[in-house]
């Protein structure tokens, strides 16, 4: 595909950045019409996305309708019916001594906002950030991934032909371009992607005081006791691991398990790859395809780190990894020190609850943990005992596609969340506007100069009760 050129993007982003100064992209109309050309772009034109995504990450029509044209077009909808309440202001009560007063939050727009997408869903996670933005009445650029090029190419020559080219922008190309782009000015940054390149977003940001947010990943964790029906969680978890070939970001990195535990879950996931993949994945059109050589052979290294229960067969000139699960993984494995982001399941034995949770805790904040337990006591010291971006029980991944949660990470997983109403805040500044009468005067003007004795009393007590 074409890349655009370093010269233009100055340009590009000035012309953003004059068409927000002039009010454009306030107008809830505007937004409105904005969403909704967004909305019957991916309905339209929803077949050559799902080609796209096909050529880039081998997604099967139905993966690429759940995961990124579906999740995208639920999202859309959410926002238009939430977006007049979102934008409507917050009056907020003031204290007795500022009476008589009346105070509000206002949200407004932040500027020319920069939007760098990854290739692991480079749809989705490239439109999302943006309906956020066109929500909160910002102009965007977005910045497809080059490394999947059939969408982003499709992006990049469908968006300007449906969405306002005065406030909306695509900027294609590798690490010049991005370079480029993050030498620029912008009012806020969001970055999904790897810690690495996370930091160089954030070294950049900061020359210009610009707030980011950062969508990063890290070794999600899973863990299943002796309390609910292992072939059920089994099922659960392979779902959640070989979806996208196992390119999600929240997908479960490994499973902890007590030896007896594991002994049991093994077959049953087996079982569960089997049924829903079948025993012959190599000509499957439901399982995807890894994204380049680079990381399928980086991905091949971890095949020889535990005992292949299922799986192990590839194909290099397809980039193709059949489900694996790796049995007996130690700890120091080099599978355990890397986030995964592949179809390998390393099962890990752990002594107890207790060693589960020093583990965990021991290692960098996760994106996501997964426990499968009917304990209330074990639930209940996952939640209070561990931190991570999202914590599910009996389930992996699904807090992704409920908007009123939060979706980010915290420490090395990310900073900042999205979707549901965050989205709308992340790409909006919450402005404090209060209105006060000059007369009557209020009870604070007691303490103004000249500070008597009686004005020093007061403030020492009386006053501080009705602040």
């Amino acid at each position: 595909m074409v890349y655009t050129s370093v010269e233009r993007i100055p340009g590009i982003v000035s012309g953003l950045r004059h068409s927000f100064g002039t009010g454009h992209t306030r107008p809830e109309a505007w937004r409105r019409d904005q969403l909704q050309r967004l909305r019957a772009l991916l309905i339209e034109r929803g077949p050559d996305f799902e080609r796209a995504l096909h050529a880039d990450l081998g997604k099967s029509p139905a993966e690429a309708q759940l995961t990124e044209i579906g999740f995208l077009l639920t999202e859309i909808e959410h926002t238009l019916d939430e977006l007049k309440g979102w934008m409507r202001p917050r009056r907020v009560p003031v204290p007795l001594a500022v009476q008589p007063a009346a105070a509000r939050v206002v949200a407004e727009p932040l500027g020319v906002v920069l939007i760098i997408a990854p290739w692991n869903y480079p749809l989705m996670l490239a439109l999302s950030p943006l309906i956020g933005a066109i929500a909160a009445g910002n102009a965007a650029i977005v910045k497809p991934s080059e490394l999947a090029p059939a969408t982003s190419e499709l992006i990049a020559r469908l968006l300007p032909d449906v969405l306002d080219r005065r406030a909306v922008a695509v900027v294609t190309g590798g690490v010049p371009e991005t370079t480029a782009l993050l030498a620029e000015r912008f009012d806020h940054i969001f970055y999904t992607g790897n810690g690495r390149v996370g930091r160089i977003v954030a070294r950049a940001a900061a020359e210009h005081l610009t707030p980011i947010t950062l969508e990063l990943g890290g070794k999600s964790p899973v863990f299943v006791d002796d309390t609910v029906p292992l072939a059920d969680a089994a099922r659960r978890i392979v779902w959640g691991k070989f979806m996208n070939a196992g390119q999600t970001c929240i997908a479960p990195d490994y499973v902890l398990g007590t030896a007896e535990v594991l002994r049991k879950l093994g077959p049953a996931l087996v079982a569960a790859i089997h049924d829903l993949y079948g025993t012959a994945t190599a000509g499957n059109p439901d399982y995807g395809r890894i994204i380049t050589d680079a990381q399928f052979a980086r991905l091949i290294g971890y095949l020889e780190d535990g005992e292949i229960l299922t799986g192990g067969e590839h194909d290099a000139e397809t980039r193709w990894i059949a489900p694996t699960v790796l049995g007996g993984v130690s700890r120091e494995a080099q599978v355990m020190q890397d986030e995964i982001f592949g179809p390998i399941l390393p099962l890990v034995e752990v002594a107890g609850l207790d060693d589960a949770l020093e583990f965990v805790t021991a290692r960098d904040k996760p994106l996501a943990a997964y426990v499968f337990s009917d304990d209330r006591v074990v639930r209940s010291r996952w939640e209070n005992e561990t931190s991570s971006g999202a914590l599910n029980f009996g389930t992996p991944a699904l807090h992704l596609v409920t908007p009123e949660l939060p979706f980010g990470g915290v420490g090395e997983s990310g900073m900042g969340a999205y979707h549901g109403e965050r989205s709308f805040l992340v790409f909006s500044h919450e402005k404090a506007v209060l209105s006060k009468p000059l007369r009557p005067e209020t009870l604070a003007a007691t303490i103004m100069p000249p500070f008597t004795r009686t004005k020093e009393a007061l403030a020492r007590g009386p006053l501080q009760k009705l602040l």
